[in-house]
C-alpha cells in the first residue's frame, strides 16, 4: 500500500526539532505495539493493564496527528504552530495519566474527582479534533450528536426517550471506562491493526508489491480483457493486505487504469473496475479493512473463524466482477496483452518464491496454531524482513529502510487510530443510554417483523452511514445501532456482522459519495458519477450475496459439509446469472427479454427456497444453451456468406 507523503496533502513537511520529534513518535507507535504483543513486559516482571498500553498508544497517535496534520488549509505546513504544540503536550499529559495511574483511576470511575472530569472533557475534545483533521466532519458530527444525546436523552420523544447522564459521569466514563475510548476499537487498532499494517509495509519494503503485480500479469495478462483481469487480481491481492480501498485505488490504479484504457476499455469502465476490485479488499481475508479483528472481538470467536466465514462471499464478489469484465471484453472485441510484454509465471516464481514463506507463516500461525492475530502478524513481519535480506537491494541501507518502514506504519495508524478512538466514544455514549436497543426496536417496528425488509433497511443504513467514513468506524456504529435488530429477527450473529461489513464496504463505490470511484475517476480522467454507477453494477455480488448468507449460513461455512456444498453451488450460479443479466452479454448480445430471464434465474438461485432454486437453474441453463446456439448459428451464417 502506498504511504501518504508528508510533503503534501494532509500532512506537514517538517524539519529540525519538530521533524525529529514527529519521526520519534511515529517510530514508537509500531515499536510499542511489538513490545506489548510480544509480552516483553511480562518477561521483565512488569504487569501492565491493557488500558495502560492503550494510554501510550493514544498519546502517541494524537501527538503525531497534531504534529503532522494542519488544523486548516491556511495553517502552516513547514512548521508546528504554538497551538498545536499545546495540543501535543495536553495529549501526552491526558493519556500519560492513564498509563501511569490507571490502576488507581479505574476504581474511582463512579466517584471521579474534578481533575478526572476535566481530563475526560479534554480527552474527548482531542479525539474530536484529531478526527476532524485527518478523517473529516461526518464522523465528528455523528460523535457530537451521540454525546449530546447521552446528556439530553430525556428530552427526546417516543422510543428515543431515555434517562440522560450528567456531564461529570459522561466525560469520566468516556475517558476511563474500558467500554469506551479504552475499549475494543482502540484495542484492535493498537494491536492487530498496527501489526498487520507493519506486515503490509514490510511486504512492500522488500519488493513484495512488485511480485504480486507480476504474478497477476503473468496469470491473467494473456486472456481476453487481460488488462482488466490483471487489475482485478492485483487490486484484490493488494486490498486484502492493505485494508484501504481509496489508497489501494491510488496505488494500483495508477498502473492498471491507463493499461485498461490503452487496451480498449472506456475510461469510466476502467475506473469502475479498479474501484470495485480495490474495495473488495475490505471483505477479503485476511485484513478485511481491519473489521475482521473487531468482528472476532464483538462475536467472541477466534479470528480464523471470521476469516473462514468471509472466504466464500468474498470469492463470489470477485467472480461476479471477473465475469462482467470478461463479457465486456468479448463484447468490445478487446484482446489480451501481447505475450512478449508479459512476464512468465515460472520466471516470476523463480525470482520471488521466497515471498511465499512469510505469507505461509502468517497463515500457519493464524489457522493452524490459532495464534492471536497481532502476534501472528508481528512474527510474519519479522519473517518478511528476514527473507528480504536475500535481496541485495534490500540489504543496501537496511537499517534506514527498517526505520522508514516503522515510520510509514506509524503514519498509516493515524487515520485508523482516530477512527477507532472516535468509535469508542460512540460505543460509550450509546451504552449509557441504551440507544442501540431503542433503534433496534424502531427498525423492527418499521419492518413489521419482515426479515427481508429489515435487511433492506439495514443495508441502506450501512451504505448511508459509511459514506465518507473509514469502514472500521462505520462497522462499529452499525454493530451497536443495528445488529441487535437483525439478531432479534433470527439472523445468525456472524451473518448479521458480515452483512453490515459488506454494505459498509460498498459505500466506497455507491453514488453519490463513492470515494473509491472518485479516486479512480480522477486517474481515468472521466466523470466520477458515471464511474460510480458502473461500479455499482460491477459490484453486484456484494449487494446480493449478503442477503443469501443471512438466510443460508452455509455460505459462511456454518453447518455440515454437505449442506455447505449444496448452499454454495446455487449461490455461485445465481451470482453468475446476475452478472450476465447486468452485462447484457453471453456469447452474443442479449435481448431485453433474455436479460430479464437471467435476472429471474438469479433471483431463484439466490433464494433459500429449493423449488425456486430449481426453476432458476433451469432458466439459467436454458438461457445459456440458447445464447450458445445463437452464437453458433451466427458463426455458421457468416461462414456461409464468406464461402459465397
Amino acid at each position: 500500500m502506498s504511504q501518504p507523503k508528508k510533503t503534501g496533502g494532509k500532512f506537514r513537511s517538517l524539519d529540525g526539532f519538530s521533524g525529529g520529534l514527529s519521526k520519534i513518535f511515529l517510530t514508537l507507535l509500531p515499536i510499542a505495539c511489538i513490545l506489548y504483543v510480544a509480552d516483553v513486559q511480562t518477561y521483565l516482571g512488569i504487569q501492565i493493564y491493557k488500558e495502560q498500553y492503550l494510554g501510550v498508544f493514544i498519546a502517541l497517535f494524537l501527538s503525531s496527528v497534531f504534529l503532522n496534520v494542519p488544523a486548516a488549509k491556511s495553517s502552516p505546513r513547514d512548521r508546528v504552530p504554538w497551538y498545536d504544540w499545546i495540543l501535543v503536550v495536553i495529549s501526552l499529559v491526558i493519556f500519560g495519566n492513564v498509563m501511569l495511574f490507571y490502576r488507581e483511576l479505574v476504581v474511582m470511575v463512579g466517584f471521579a474527582a474534578p481533575k478526572e472530569v476535566i481530563m475526560g472533557f479534554l480527552a474527548v475534545y482531542l479525539l474530536f479534533e484529531s478526527a476532524r483533521r485527518i478523517i473529516g466532519l461526518p464522523l465528528v458530527v455523528i460523535g457530537l450528536v451521540l454525546v449530546f444525546y447521552a446528556r439530553f436523552a430525556y428530552l427526546f420523544p417516543g422510543l428515543l426517550n431515555a434517562r440522560g447522564v450528567s456531564w461529570k459521569r459522561l466525560f469520566t466514563m468516556l475517558y476511563l471506562d474500558p467500554n469506551s475510548i479504552l475499549g475494543v476499537p482502540s484495542s484492535v487498532a493498537g494491536t492487530m491493526v498496527v501489526a498487520f499494517l507493519l506486515f503490509g509495509v514490510c511486504l512492500f519494503m522488500v519488493g513484495g508489491g512488485e511480485f504480486l503485480s507480476d504474478i497477476a500479469m503473468a496469470l491473467m495478462g494473456r486472456q481476453r480483457g487481460g488488462a482488466a483481469k490483471v487489475a482485478v487480481i492485483a487490486s484484490g491481492l493488494f486490498g486484502s493486505l492493505s485494508g484501504s480501498a481509496s489508497a489501494n485505488v491510488a496505488v494500483t490504479g495508477s498502473v492498471t487504469i491507463p493499461l485498461m484504457k490503452k487496451t480498449g476499455y472506456n475510461p469510466p469502465f476502467a475506473a469502475a473496475v479498479e474501484a470495485v476490485a480495490s474495495t473488495g479488499g475490505l471483505v477479503m481475508p485476511p485484513v478485511m479493512g481491519i473489521t475482521a479483528f473487531m468482528m472476532a472481538e464483538f462475536l467472541g470467536i477466534p479470528y480464523y473463524e471470521v476469516a473462514l466465514a468471509a472466504a466464500i462471499p468474498a470469492v463470489l464478489y470477485y467472480v461476479a466482477l471477473l465475469v462482467q469484465v470478461h463479457w465486456e471484453a468479448v463484447a468490445s472485441g478487446i484482446e489480451g496483452l501481447p505475450a512478449e510484454s508479459l512476464p512468465r509465471v515460472w520466471d516470476v516464481l523463480k525470482s520471488g518464491w521466497f515471498y511465499a514463506i512469510p505469507v505461509a507463516g502468517l497463515l500457519y500461525f493464524l489457522f493452524v496454531m490459532h495464534a492471536d492475530p497481532s502476534t501472528a502478524a508481528v512474527y510474519a513481519s519479522g519473517m518478511m524482513v528476514a527473507v528480504g535480506l536475500f535481496k541485495r537491494e534490500v540489504r543496501a541501507g537496511f537499517w534506514a529502510k527498517i526505520l522508514k518502514a516503522l515510520q510509514e506504519t506509524g503514519l498509516q495508524v493515524l487515520v485508523v487510530g482516530s477512527a477507532c478512538a472516535m468509535a469508542g466514544i460512540v460505543i460509550g455514549s450509546v451504552s449509557l443510554t441504551n440507544l442501540g436497543l431503542n433503534l433496534s426496536n424502531t427498525l423492527i417496528a418499521i419492518s413489521g417483523g419482515n426479515s427481508l425488509l429489515l435487511l433492506v433497511l439495514a443495508g441502506a443504513a450501512s451504505i448511508i452511514l459509511g459514506m465518507g467514513m473509514p469502514i472500521a468506524a462505520t462497522y462499529i456504529m452499525l454493530v451497536i445501532l443495528i445488529a441487535p435488530a437483525m439478531t432479534h429477527a433470527g439472523i445468525p450473529a456472524v451473518a448479521a456482522h458480515m452483512f453490515m461489513n459488506f454494505f459498509a464496504a460498498m459505500s466506497f463505490v455507491t453514488p453519490p459519495v463513492a470515494i473509491a470511484a472518485y479516486v479512480a475517476a480522477g486517474i481515468a480522467q472521466c466523470e466520477p458519477m458515471k464511474a460510480g454507477f458502473i461500479a455499482t453494477r460491477l459490484g453486484i455480488g456484494a449487494y446480493l450475496v449478503p442477503f443469501c448468507f443471512c438466510y443460508s449460513p452455509g455460505l459462511l461455512l456454518i453447518g455440515d459439509p454437505l449442506k455447505i456444498i449444496y448452499t454454495v453451488f446455487p449461490a455461485t450460479f445465481g451470482v453468475l446469472a446476475a452478472a450476465v443479466c447486468l452485462s447484457g452479454f453471453l456469447y452474443s448480445r442479449l435481448s431485453p427479454l433474455e436479460r430479464v430471464l437471467f435476472g429471474i434465474s438469479a433471483a431463484g438461485l439466490l433464494s433459500p427456497v429449493y423449488s425456486l432454486q430449481a426453476v432458476g437453474f433451469a432458466l439459467g441453463l436454458g438461457g445459456t444453451l440458447w445464447s450458445w446456439r445463437k452464437k453458433r448459428a451466427l458463426k455458421i451464417s457468416r461462414a456461409g456468406l464468406e464461402a459465397v
